[in-house]
């Protein structure tokens, strides 16, 4: 089949590249680099002639919630009135554990991207997955001072992008499911301890100091609220397994 990936560049797309070719599935990349402007429209339509699902893994850096709401309601608006013109039968979207549970900013772009597909043109499918074995290291450039990286305290399950690459492709090829299970990792961990060994195992220079997420929303983070409540498909990879591989 031919599968269309929104964001085939970042942290997970490249994975969902990798393995869609890998399966022999023919690929078309949507992002800027290939000339596709997914919140203008620009390019998008040619790039999904023939496409049979669309898988979206797009991505926005920020905190704020008006900043993640623009950018999730004009990428998934655009997508879905360029899928249904050109005949797409299924959207795949790629988000997040525990989000109805946590009031982070960026949690309500993503509960707002869930809300435009569910009600959109094409059928679909939303896989929830957990946090990335790569965002250990990710969170050391969130807040940096000096030498000092300030990382959230917060307890995971992080699941390999590799993995969440295979389930999205997976359900690409099985067609419209609705919500379905949620994918974590194999184990919980507590991110600050994570990122402590990032740091060791790069030899970097720099200082983890824990700092907890103010309100509601940290109490919610440092309890587990965005690791899965049900039972549902669990990652092979550890995070041990995935630090001496990277």
């Amino acid at each position: 089949m031919r599968i269309a990936v929104a964001g085939g560049t970042g942290v997970v797309g490249r994975h969902v590249v990798d393995v869609a070719w890998e399966r022999g599935h023919d690929v078309v990349v949507l992002a800027r680099a290939e000339g596709v402007d997914l919140t203008t429209g620009r390019g998008l339509a040619e790039r999904l002639t023939g496409v049979d699902a669309v898988v979206d893994v797009t991505n926005v850096a920020t905190q704020r919630r008006e900043e993640a709401e623009a950018f999730f309601r004009a990428v998934t608006g655009t997508l879905l009135a360029a899928e249904a013109e050109q005949g797409v039968a299924h959207h795949v979207v790629l988000s997040i554990v525990g989000i109805d549970e946590v009031g982070l900013g960026y949690y309500a772009g993503k509960r707002l991207q869930e809300r435009l597909v569910a009600d959109g043109p094409v059928p679909w499918s939303v896989l929830r997955a957990t946090q990335f074995h790569e965002f250990a290291e990710q969170v050391l450039g969130f807040a940096r001072v000096g030498p000092v990286s300030l990382v959230p305290r917060m307890l995971s399950q992080p699941v390999a992008a590799r993995e969440v690459a295979e389930a999205l492709v997976d359900r690409a090829a099985a067609g419209p499911g609705g919500r379905v299970p949620d994918l974590a990792g194999p184990q919980q961990h507590d991110v600050v301890r994570l990122a402590r060994r990032v740091v060791g195992a790069r030899g970097l220079r720099r200082v983890v100091v824990p700092v907890p997420v103010p309100g509601e929303a940290g109490r919610a983070v440092r309890s587990g609220a965005l690791t899965p409540a049900t039972d549902g498909p669990r990652g092979r990879i550890t995070f041990d397994q995935w630090l001496v591989e990277a």
